[in-house]
């Protein structure tokens, strides 16, 4: 399975871009879309799962292509939406067998069957009886996940899945991404948190202003930071002075002073030392330093 995505652009009213000649391969597995909210993320998933029409371009399901076989493609579908609701009155079980019948299950037993297996999956099943809106947040992203898991797709789109989640149920949700990833699928994971990325996707894309900034493995990003992260061992004073020179991403409170993690090309004397960087910081120096290189042009 594969996504090719051919000069896409997307053109509201004004004359804005929302996406800009975009040209971008997708393979099987998790693969990150990655950057800063308004970069066109949510504009790129909803052009994708055929909630909405591109201006021009054109975008490949292996060979089918969307405006040409919209139906095919929806049954490939599984999507996640950022804003992802249900019906009030519905119990998680009774939400997910509405949302398999949605999806094309129509013979009763089966569907059951699959119903059981999914809130099993996901670690709902023994809040099958407790009404969706009930649930806490993050068992609500998992009941969105199940229902876009339940009949078996292809694709699987998910936006901005961990948003608002606390940090056990962010990575319980991510391990559960990777446990899917290794079915014969691709799955689109995008998001502005870094650590979504990092810890489940080998391939990404980074966007910017609608446009395509970086494609490519993780590893390959963290490497053009190397030599441009450091870490700071500074006084109170020293500290402020760092915070308006430069990109802060991390500050830990030590005797006398704070440990900052910076990203630059130099320090200018403060005590300090280069340390490897992670995708944080990779991203951060890609934001900071090649940003001008194409949002002109």
């Amino acid at each position: 399975m594969q996504i090719r995505i051919e000069n896409l652009n997307k053109i509201y009213k004004g004359g804005s871009y929302a996406i800009k000649n975009l040209n971008l391969e997708i393979p099987q597995g998790m693969f990150g879309l990655l950057g800063p909210n308004g970069a066109g993320k949510s504009t790129l998933m909803r052009i994708l799962v055929t909630l909405m029409k591109p201006t021009s371009g054109k975008v490949y399901f292996n060979d089918y292509e969307l405006s040409k076989h919209r139906r095919e493609i929806r049954s490939m579908l599984g999507y996640l939406p950022q804003d992802f609701s249900f019906f009030s009155k519905l119990k998680t079980y009774e939400f997910l067998d509405y949302a398999a019948r949605l999806s094309g299950m129509k013979n009763g037993a089966a569907r059951r069957t699959a119903v059981e297996q999914m809130l099993e999956e996901v670690g709902l099943f023994e809040a099958r009886d407790r009404n969706a809106n009930k649930l806490s947040g993050g068992m609500k992203r998992r009941l969105g996940i199940a229902q876009a898991l339940i009949n078996n797709p292809k694709v699987i789109i998910v936006d901005e899945p961990t948003t608002g989640l606390d940090p056990e149920e962010r990575i319980r949700f991510r391990n559960l991404l990777s446990t899917i990833s290794d079915r014969d699928v691709i799955i689109i994971l995008s998001t502005h948190i870094v650590g979504d990325i990092s810890s489940t996707c080998h391939n990404m894309a980074l966007l910017n202003q609608g446009k395509l900034a970086f494609t490519g493995a993780p590893e390959e990003l963290v490497k053009e930071a190397e030599g441009n992260v450091w870490q700071i061992l500074a006084t109170e004073k020293e500290y402020l002075e760092i915070n308006e020179k430069y990109p802060v991403i991390s500050t830990i409170p030590i005797d006398g002073g704070w440990e900052v993690q910076v990203v630059a090309p130099e320090i200018n004397g403060y005590q300090g030392k280069q340390i490897a960087p992670n995708l944080e910081h990779a991203y951060v120096h890609f934001m900071e330093n090649k940003l001008n290189q194409w949002s002109n042009a």
